[in-house]
């Protein structure tokens, strides 16, 4: 592998950010914090999250934003750059930098307090044993979306010699360090390392608010999810199934409720991501502007999920159940002089207000990183996978009915029956459908697997429409999008590009300021 010089700073600022608790943490000469007992790792560990995410970065790269012209509100440099797969310039504090950056913080907090427990004689209490499991799973995610984010999908094929990320085991302490780039291959080796080391010791017991922390079914639903995307279909049943129990229904969002709700965009997601509700299992929280740029208001919305794309492609399109008049909480469209786009009600617009009277602060966004009706969704992909056709349709049954009101049954023939009649979409001309390219083997186009598969990824599609997960899939299964300017009516106009199914730019590239330091960067044609 070949070993690059990179400057790091990211274990010095996690550290410093413990400088300033002198209640409860002595202080070294060089500002390092000393943690030295349970309590100090515990309250450590509340720093190995991310606090700048993914989600503006995946959600602008997917299928679900269009360019809606040049008429419409002006967006930055910056979110013109994501959207068209250009290597990003321009600084933001939603850039790929700052992602990279927050990732790096996370883990180098997460080794800390793995270092911190070896050196006070191992997980010797079930504190530290609980704790040591929180830190290896913060490793694992935070290396798990970096990889998927910074290197291209998970495959047998090609995995083995795929650049990956760097994955860190230990805690740096000089600001020169010779890194590897380990491969993709390597980098899920090391996550299912960690993974099944924690997982039989994972608990919320010592956690104040556990939703906020890798509780049990948040570390399981992560395991799903892994375990779906390293093609290992039969660990990710296990693991949803531990999620989801023996009563699914009852886990997942209530969106009938949601419905019923006074119809108040801040009320309704608020309650979108309230840690109480047993469907949000993880929730992240950091400076964001997913509330206003996947929210109601126009902030840039020359880049947005157009009415057009949600009426040919997924959430308004006419769908194996119908009309989505039947969802309980339903889909806003939004037009007005030069703008207009489709949302659901779910990420909220929050501001961190540092100076009240001069009105200046941060935007902050929360948003559920795991929820039960993905995990359940999950399942059902992987069951598919294993052609377990019946047990799949039921789980898309439950969430269909969850959805919406109808009286359709979902199974295998019906699936079947309803996608192979539906034609592929075109780059101008759009519908529920795209052809599937994964490296993994699936059945011919028009088989059971295919349609049913088509079903998965279309109701995955609309469930976590906003939160950045569409991105995943597209990689995954090789889907080819394309980016297409509207016209002032509001439909395709003007094809721009198209990302084929090999073309490199389906992972994003090392941010610039790590290449300048001598990074090995992605590459490019």
């Amino acid at each position: 592998m070949k070993r690059n010089k990179i400057y790091t700073t990211f274990a010095c600022a996690a550290l410093l950010t413990l400088g300033a608790c002198d209640d409860y943490l002595d202080t070294m000469p060089d500002n390092r914090a000393t943690i030295d007992t349970e309590e100090k790792v515990t309250a450590l560990l509340v720093s190995a999250y991310p606090d700048h995410d993914y989600n503006l970065l995946t959600e602008a790269c997917s299928d679900n934003v269009d360019d809606m012209g040049l008429s419409n509100p002006r967006s930055t440099r910056f979110i013109e750059q994501v959207y068209y797969w250009e290597d990003v310039t321009e600084s933001d504090n939603e850039s790929p930098e700052q992602f990279w950056q927050a990732s790096y913080n996370a883990i180098a907090v997460a080794n800390q307090a793995l270092q911190s427990i070896e050196e006070m004689g191992g997980a010797t209490t079930t504190t530290l044993q609980q704790a040591q499991a929180e830190a290896l799973l913060c490793r694992a995610y935070n290396h798990f979306m970096l990889v998927n984010v910074f290197a291209l999908n998970y495959n047998s094929e090609t995995s083995a010699t795929d650049p990956g990320v760097t994955y860190m085991t230990e805690p740096e302490t000089t600001v020169l360090v010779d890194y590897e780039r380990n491969s993709v291959a390597e980098v899920y080796e090391l996550i299912e390392k960690d993974l099944e080391a924690a997982l039989p010791y994972v608990s919320d017991s010592y956690m104040s608010v556990p939703k906020y922390h890798f509780n049990p079914t948040a570390a399981y639903a992560f395991a799903c999810r892994f375990y779906l995307y390293y093609e290992k279909w039969d660990k990710a049943i296990e693991y949803a199934d531990l999620v989801l129990g023996s009563s699914p229904k009852t886990m997942l969002r209530d969106y009938e409720y949601m419905g019923s709700m006074t119809q108040d965009d801040d009320a309704v997601t608020q309650h979108y991501i309230d840690a109480t509700l047993n469907c949000n299992l993880l929730l992240l929280t950091g400076y964001s502007r997913m509330g206003t740029f996947m929210g109601a208001y126009t902030t840039w919305k020359r880049f947005a999920h157009s009415p057009y794309t949600a009426n040919y492609e997924d959430a308004g399109a006419t769908n194996i159940w119908g009309s989505s008049r039947n969802y309980y909480s339903g889909l806003k469209t939004y037009a007005g002089t030069n703008f207009s786009f489709s949302i659901f009600w779910r990420l909220p617009y929050l501001f961190e207000y540092t100076d009240a009277v001069a009105g200046i602060g941060y935007n902050r966004c929360v948003f559920p990183a795991f929820t039960t009706d993905e995990c359940l969704l999950n399942r059902a992909e992987a069951k598919v996978m294993q052609k377990q056709y019946d047990e799949a349709a039921e789980d898309l049954d439950i969430w269909m009915h969850n959805f919406m009101e109808t009286s359709l049954t979902l199974d295998p023939d019906t699936i079947t029956n309803f996608y192979k009649k539906q034609s592929y979409s075109e780059p101008l001309s759009s519908t529920i459908k795209k052809h599937l390219n994964p490296a993994f083997e699936i059945d011919a186009e028009g088989s059971t697997q295919e349609c049913m598969l088509q079903c998965v990824l279309g109701f995955r599609r609309i469930e976590t429409l906003q939160l950045g997960m569409r991105w995943f899939d597209v990689k995954r299964y090789g889907i080819e999008i394309c980016r297409r300017v509207m016209n002032a009516s509001g439909t395709p106009e003007t094809l721009v590009d198209i990302l084929s199914v090999d073309d490199p730019r389906r992972a994003m590239q090392i941010p610039a300021t790590v290449v300048d330091a001598g990074y090995e960067p992605n590459p490019r044609d």
